[in-house]
């Protein structure tokens, strides 16, 4: 008796594209968290650092005969206000980059669903961050007091400038990202944003903590 054969129903599946394609989900998951994981580690390590510096201005105000307290410059007030302003804007840019890999948009050049504007902005306050610190700098130098004139002074020129390098390998990584969000919308570059947002933000709060201990202490 012969039998009947039906056409298969809907497109055929290969099952290697099927199973490369499984590999390709399951490995850009470890690649997410290894980005992560990384960027935490470079965090701890900034902080570290910088716990030691500050660790360092404790011990040589305590033990010093000459140490001259400073009067900080009021811009750095201003720029703190600026820092807080550029993690705002960066934390609306990863949200709205998140909803676009959630929708399963291509191109991200859509105006209302862009990123990209609150990304710019981020990349602009920081500019201006950086440059109210060069200011901050020049107004001491008005009142006399320059890198090696004081322990106070020379711990203010080192502490912050070491806090605008850092901000300043932040901005690479916002314009190297602004980049890559030209081009296509991917959850590995969700992934690379949000680890990018962590350091900005750990930026923000270092500063905080920098501008606290200079204000008590220098």
């Amino acid at each position: 008796m012969a039998s009947t054969t039906y056409p298969p129903v809907g497109p055929a599946v290969n099952p290697r594209v099927a199973i490369s394609g499984m590999g390709i989900r399951a490995a850009t998951t470890p690649r997410m968290a290894a980005t992560q994981t990384g960027m935490w580690v470079c965090v701890c390590a900034i902080f570290m650092c910088f716990a030691a510096l500050v660790s360092a201005l404790v011990v040589r105000e305590g033990s010093s005969t000459d140490w001259r307290h400073l009067v900080l410059p009021r811009i750095l007030y201003f720029n703190t206000l600026i820092l807080f302003a550029s993690s705002y804007t960066l934390e609306v840019c990863r949200q709205r980059f998140a909803a676009t890999v959630r929708q399963e948009v291509g191109p991200v050049d859509t105006p209302h669903a862009s990123p990209l504007p609150w990304l710019y902005l981020t990349i602009m306050l920081g500019g201006i961050f950086v440059t109210g610190q060069c200011l901050a700098w020049r107004t001491l130098a008005a009142h006399g007091f320059y890198l090696a004139t004081n322990p106070s002074s020379s711990f203010f020129y080192v502490l912050t400038a070491m806090h605008g390098l850092h901000l300043l390998g932040g901005m690479v990584g916002l314009i190297y990202m602004a980049r890559r969000l030209t081009r296509s919308v991917t959850s590995t570059q969700a992934s690379a944003l949000s680890a990018t947002a962590v350091y900005w933000h750990f930026m923000g709060l270092l500063w905080i903590f920098l501008f606290l201990v200079m204000a008590i202490r220098l």
